[in-house]
């Protein structure tokens, strides 16, 4: 197209060009005529000329133009076909690693489920077996909490029951069963009170009126009954009645009596002619049948007591026996409070520890029954 149309121009130059060899001699009129025509034909040829040559420069402008312009847009397009690029293989990596993040926490979940299936079987059974153990144990202290309110019911230290305990009766009857007899200090204490109490005066024919101060200490502590001595109930009676009780001869045995009795691990048994069981201490080296291990006097031991699971065997007078019975019984009866077994009145709770107050008075001052 381009090259026909330079063709042309040339063609077109050339005819314009032409000019004949030898003009005619007739008229000079058509001489100049025909000169002024070429001269014509010559302007209109260079202006051709011109106009050719300006298209052709802007035809090439143009396809310069065109040409950076397509060069800018395919490097624009390149440019973006490169982000495309990266893009998709970001999104790529991105699948891949949510793909595998969920592979991950299905394998997980799936693990998690299992473990948590074999605790739930494990606690299961463990539950079952407590659950077990739990009903065997409450079956045990009710029965225990039947037979222990049969024995406040039938034995107080007030009125003991012989006929539970043996240990009470004589000591003629007591030599006729086999070996001796053990009892702790919860039951022992308690109910050997009742030799310690001359006939009992009824009440009526006793004249009493409540101490305030005594009083609203004894309430206080019933509405949160503890055996911490700290308490100023308690510890009243510590300064007033179960210290100067079990304050001895001995001091150290003492001691280690107080905290036997706090404790119920206290054991008070008659004294048997039978031999002791190889391995325990000899009678000797704590009293004897004839010394007493508390006070070191010479005295008739009918009864010795063991503290806990020590094994050894101290033999007491009928008077240190009075003095360790009247705590205990004391303890015993606070610890009824305590448990909830005692359901009286508050009055009547407090009389009942007056009484046992005046038991340890007159057990430290060193009176006692003749049946001790």
């Amino acid at each position: 197209s381009q090259a026909s149309f330079e063709e042309d121009n040339q063609k077109q130059a050339a005819v314009g060009r032409w000019k004949p060899l030898m003009p005619s001699q007739g008229s000079k009129e058509e001489a100049e005529t025909g000169c002024q025509d070429a001269g014509g034909v010559g302007e209109t040829q260079s202006a051709e000329q011109l106009n050719v040559s300006r298209l052709r420069s802007s035809s090439v402008e143009i396809r310069e133009k065109g040409s950076e312009f397509l060069k800018e847009e395919l490097h624009k397009a390149q440019k973006e076909l490169k982000l495309k690029d990266k893009e998709c293989e970001r999104l790529s990596k991105v699948r891949e690693q949510l793909e595998q993040e969920l592979e991950e926490l299905t394998a997980s979940l799936f693990e998690e489920a299992h473990k948590m299936v074999r605790e739930a079987n494990t606690k299961q059974a463990a539950s079952e077996k407590q659950l077990k153990e739990a009903r065997g144990k409450i079956d045990m202290l009710q029965a225990e909490v039947t037979a222990l309110k049969t024995l406040v019911i039938t034995s107080t230290p007030s009125s003991p029951n012989r006929e539970l305990h043996p240990q009470l009766q004589s000591p003629s009857k007591a030599g006729f069963r086999k070996g001796h007899g053990r009892n702790k200090s919860t039951s022992s204490a308690m109910v050997s009170a009742a030799g310690q109490n001359v006939t009992p005066q009824p009440v009526s024919h006793e004249h009493k009126e409540v101490d305030s101060i005594l009083f609203a200490e004894f309430q206080a502590w019933k509405e949160s009954p503890t055996l911490d001595k700290s308490c100023s109930f308690l510890d009243r009676i510590y300064r007033e009645d179960i210290g100067p009780c079990l304050d001895f001869t001995k001091q150290e045995l003492s001691e280690l009596v107080r905290v036997a009795v706090e404790q119920n691990t206290l054991t008070i048994e008659p004294v048997a002619s039978q031999t002791l069981p190889v391995g325990k201490v000899p009678a000797e080296e704590c009293g004897g049948p004839k010394k007493c291990a508390l006070s070191d006097l010479p005295r008739t031991c009918k009864h010795r007591i063991t503290l806990g699971d020590s094994g050894n065997y101290y033999y007491i007078s009928p008077s240190c026996r009075a003095r360790i019975t009247a705590v205990c019984n004391f303890f015993t009866y606070i610890r009824y409070i305590q448990q909830g077994l005692v359901r009286q009145d508050v009055e009547l709770m407090y009389w009942e520890v007056m009484r046992l107050r005046r038991e340890m008075s007159v057990a430290k001052l060193g009176f006692y029954p003749s049946e001790m």
